[in-house]
């Protein structure tokens, strides 16, 4: 029997039921809430065969845990994070030169989740984390993901150091931040296969990590605050990445 988790939050449940129908196993709404858009949910899930019960509140509360689930929950299949070896999968198969993001021990579920929900807005190939020391695909990230958990492959990887050097071997160019780099993000050169690396909350990149980039370069800082939040980075990057591709 396939293992199941729990999605909450509306806009992360939609995107589901629009994307991925045939990962629902059961769409759980709470008792007394009928609007539009929980309507909306209940005809998506009627259209494609997937169960549908309404439950009280502390139910929803409990599957949720202490995040807002806005009344809704949907019990889906779970697929966890990729092996390393659908890395080379997704190389291969990459119609366009690959866009990478690389997160080296983002801890905060939060912030993978908002990185996730960039890297799909971005149209990134997938998002590469360490297994130790960092975020894994939980409901908190899938939700925070707004759906974008569902469609971006979250690769972890053993030894992160090792797999830049892989990439390197695959021609793709490793870029990490760093806020004294002497060339901004806007002066260097994003396009072609590409890997863009941030750091760890309040620490950055480990040492090893650093060495392996290609070129480090820099977003930059006109106020008083001396570095961004690692998901807010990630889309300034990313989208310069997008700008000069276009």
């Amino acid at each position: 029997m396939s293992e199941t988790t729990v999605i909450f939050g509306l806009h992360a449940v939609r995107t589901l039921l629009r994307q991925r129908p045939e990962r629902a196993a059961l769409l759980i709404l709470q008792k007394g809430r009928e609007d539009a858009r929980i309507n909306e949910l209940v005809q998506l899930a009627q259209s494609k065969s997937i169960k549908t019960e309404w439950r009280d509140t502390r139910e929803l509360d409990r599957l949720a845990g202490d995040e807002r689930h806005q009344g809704a929950c949907l019990q889906i299949r779970s697929v966890g994070a990729l092996g390393e070896g659908a890395l080379d999968d997704l190389l291969d198969a990459a119609t366009t030169p690959p866009l990478l993001l690389v997160l080296d021990g983002v801890q905060d579920p939060h912030n993978l989740g908002a990185c996730l929900r960039t890297a799909d807005a971005a149209g990134v190939t997938a998002v590469i984390v360490p297994k130790d020391r960092a975020a894994g695909l939980s409901a908190t990230v899938r939700k925070v993901a707004s759906g974008a958990a569902e469609t971006v492959p979250l690769i972890q990887v053993t030894n992160l150091a090792r797999t830049l050097r892989w990439l390197k071997e695959r021609e793709v160019w490793i870029v990490g931040t760093d806020d004294q780099a002497e060339h901004s993000l806007y002066s260097s050169k994003l396009t072609g296969p590409l890997a863009i690396v941030l750091g760890a909350e309040g620490s950055g990149m480990r040492r090893l990590t650093r060495e392996n980039c290609d070129a480090l370069v820099s977003i930059p800082m006109s106020g008083v605050v001396e570095s961004l939040n690692v998901s807010v980075a990630a889309g300034v990057l990313l989208y310069e990445a997008v700008r000069q591709r276009s």
